[in-house]
């Protein structure tokens, strides 16, 4: 084991960050469910906003820990192209219509209301509990791209070496703690990784706004005026 839970893999993910510590231009962006409390330990660790980034894998019907794809808020799509072609095509889009459901849900509930953070011109660290095929992360690559930041780092605990590398060449810097080989799961280098609650996140996001402050609601106002 190599955490004890999310909290402890974010503090030591937080340390690896520091360079990033106090900068008016840096935000979080963490992937729900599981992300989140590891981002909140790395934006308060680092003094910075803190906000979810929604991202839904498309499970293979029958196997749905085996991702097909990935969908972002922002309509970004990635397809991982060796499983999708094992899919029929009208299963592909009966996923992906159920995952568009549940990103609209969590949109309510996580952020309701509200707009998102604004990261243009911004330094934006992408932050889950690990990278196992990346689909994930690679669709909020995508789409945040096309909001506009400055620098993109994507941030994991613990991660596929291969899949890690491959993140090097994809955005400006990739940072991790933790590169197992055999990899296999995520899960198993954490000895507590029980499932993140919706209320768990929502709790999160309250009291990292609350921490913040007044910074992370003109961060807000900001994206919402030009929209």
């Amino acid at each position: 084991m190599l955490f004890h839970d999310r909290t402890d893999a974010g503090r030591q993910l937080a340390d690896r960050l520091l360079h990033y510590q106090g900068r008016p231009d840096v935000v979080v962006l963490a992937l729900p469910r599981g992300g989140v409390p590891v981002g909140y330990e790395v934006a308060r660790a680092l003094g910075v906003p803190l906000d979810v980034f929604l991202v839904r894998k498309l499970g293979m019907p029958g196997q749905p820990e085996l991702a097909m794809g990935a969908i972002a808020s922002g309509g970004a799509r990635v397809f991982n192209p060796q499983v999708v072609r094992a899919v029929l095509p009208q299963d592909v889009a009966a996923v992906t219509e159920q995952e568009e459901r549940e990103l609209l849900r969590r949109e309510e509930v996580f952020r309701p209301g509200q707009p998102p953070l604004d990261v243009e011109g911004k330094t934006v660290i992408l932050v889950d509990d690990g990278l196992a095929t990346g689909s994930t992360m690679r669709a909020a690559v995508k789409s945040l791209g096309q909001l506009g930041p400055e620098r993109i780092v994507v941030a994991v605990p613990v991660g596929s070496p291969d899949v890690c590398e491959e993140f090097e060449r994809e955005v400006d810097e990739v940072v991790r703690c933790a590169e197992p080989e055999p990899f296999r799961a995520v899960g198993l280098w954490y000895k507590d990784f029980a499932q993140t609650s919706d209320e768990e996140v929502c709790a999160l996001l309250d009291r990292a706004e609350a921490e913040h402050g007044r910074e992370h609601r003109l961060t807000r106002d900001r994206h919402h005026e030009r929209n």
